[in-house]
């Protein structure tokens, strides 16, 4: 069960009116059954309540909820938009055809909900160093987390739109937050700078009721990530290395095991998005996780409102397993495959006339509220570390080492023996291709692709892509309108 969000109904309060106030200029008493600026930042548990509020917008339709699947998938080489067709989806529809809006919902959302993000992690960045009344080892964490957050939303927007603002203070006045874009460079230093200082402030690890936040290995796993879209190979092998070497992560001897409620925050885990079953309502905004109806096959009943059928596996993308890869059974649906309720999947359905569907993220009816679950999202697991060290080193008995352990796993076979799966070449552009292809299957659905494809070239390359329309615009995402009507400061990038 996930606990990050068990204590941040307070924060969903908090958030709604921290920062303004009210009165009358002829009330002589300050009103005390208010939060307000003046009254909060005081206590211990004000500062967890900012600082789990930092956490929120990783679960909203700006985020994990509905945007990041819709870049990281639908517009990658992996999946299409499914669903019921006409304008079922629209704003999927042009991130599929790359045929993107500056109203885009989601292109707005994003945006939106990483700065919100980066807001609240300003806030306790700026205000829990003064707060006295909490213990040190409290204080330094929710520092420690506010700054991984903030470098998070910052990686996810520099990668998606290029150059954005850079807000690492509170906004005094509106000229201070109606700033120009920065330059990709400098933002990415921003992001190193405060996974660096998360590293140093984050413990290892987490009692349980604090199961759930950011340890110092989601920073150093993190932050292996960043390097690698740099392209600082070494940089990232060391970062990798720590986390399998020290973290005391293992994976798990099963891939499936990774996407199942029971084990969520488990042994392989180094972060993830944190979900309840949610509010019995339809929304992309409340706690609990939408995609297992989202994904779930388009009207056959065994999600609790039927299934919507977004997110189609794309026929090459399953044609590419190789022969006895268990990750597909446990990624797709497939005709044939059994539901819970022993009907078979069709061999074409609305939005999937090959009859594929995801089903990474199926939960089903039990345990899951209308039509959300709560299952969480992994955001970085031990297993992505393993294939950043074998790129980064390259083909040596580590890297191979590396990679195959990834590989032994997709086949049922022992992690620790070798096999005659393994990866045994030598040469340095087939076994970087290897680790990359690799990364598609082990990471598949795991809302990064499309971003892996850009930092690897792929984007122009991939066939898929070309079918799809791509244009070398596409590299970036275009800026929201709405933000370009409100801060003169911003240009919009070409082609949009």
């Amino acid at each position: 069960m996930a606990t990050i969000t068990k204590y941040t109904c307070g924060a969903w309060l908090l958030t709604l009116g921290l920062l303004s106030s009210c009165g009358k200029d002829f009330l002589s008493e300050a009103p005390n059954d208010s939060v307000t600026e003046a009254n909060f930042y005081k206590t211990e548990t004000d500062a967890i309540q900012a600082t789990n509020a930092a956490y929120g917008e990783l679960l909203t339709t700006g985020q994990y909820n509905a945007a990041l699947w819709g870049f990281g998938d639908i517009m990658s080489d992996l999946s299409t938009t499914g669903g019921g067709g006409g304008q079922d989806g629209f704003e999927y529809q042009q991130l599929d055809n790359f045929n993107i809006a500056t109203t885009n919902p989601l292109v707005n959302r994003l945006w939106g909900s990483c700065f919100v993000g980066i807001g609240r992690a300003n806030i306790v960045l700026e205000k829990v160093p003064a707060i006295t009344a909490i213990n040190p080892a409290v204080q330094q964490r929710c520092l420690g987390e506010a700054a991984f957050l903030r470098a998070k939303y910052y990686f996810d927007l520099v990668r998606l739109y290029g150059d954005v603002p850079l807000l690492t203070k509170l906004p005094k006045t509106l000229a201070e937050v109606n700033i120009p874009r920065t330059p990709v460079d400098q933002v990415y230093a921003q992001i190193e700078a405060d996974l660096k200082d998360a590293i140093t402030k984050l413990p290892p690890s987490h009692s349980a009721a604090d199961i759930g936040r950011a340890t110092k290995w989601s920073a150093t796993g993190l932050l292996a990530k960043v390097y690698l879209t740099r392209g600082k190979l070494a940089d990232a092998a060391t970062q990798a290395r720590s986390v399998i070497n020290s973290s005391g992560k293992t994976l798990w001897d099963n891939y499936g095991d990774n996407f199942k409620v029971a084990n969520e925050n488990g042994k392989e885990s180094l972060f993830e998005a944190q979900f309840i079953s949610g509010l019995n309502q339809w929304t992309t905004d409340g706690p609990g996780f939408s995609g297992n109806e989202f994904f779930g096959p388009r009207g056959q009943g065994i999600v609790p409102q039927g299934g919507y059928g977004f997110n189609i596996p794309e026929p090459e993308f399953v044609a590419g397993y190789e022969e006895g890869d268990l990750r597909r059974d446990v990624t797709i649906w497939k005709p044939g495959d059994s539901y819970p309720d022993g009907r078979k999947q069709p061999n074409s359905l609305p939005g999937s006339p090959n009859g594929y569907g995801l089903k990474k993220y199926f939960v089903g009816t039990v345990n899951t509220n209308i039509w959300d679950s709560e299952l969480n999202i992994p955001i970085l697991r031990l297993a992505e570390m393993y294939l950043i060290l074998a790129e980064g080193v390259g083909p040596t008995e580590e890297g191979r080492e590396a990679l195959n352990k990834v590989r032994r796993r997709a086949f049922g076979l022992p992690i620790n023996t070798p096999s005659n799966r393994d990866v045994t070449t030598t040469n340095p552009e087939a076994f970087t291709a290897a680790v990359r292809r690799e990364r598609k299957y082990e990471l598949a659905f795991e809302m990064d692709r499309w971003f892996d494809m850009k930092r690897t070239g792929e984007l122009f390359t991939s066939p898929e892509l070309k079918k799809k329309g791509i244009k070398s615009y596409n590299i970036v995402m275009p800026l929201p309108l709405q933000e370009l009507d409100v801060n003169p400061g911003l240009k919009q990038n070409p082609g949009y």
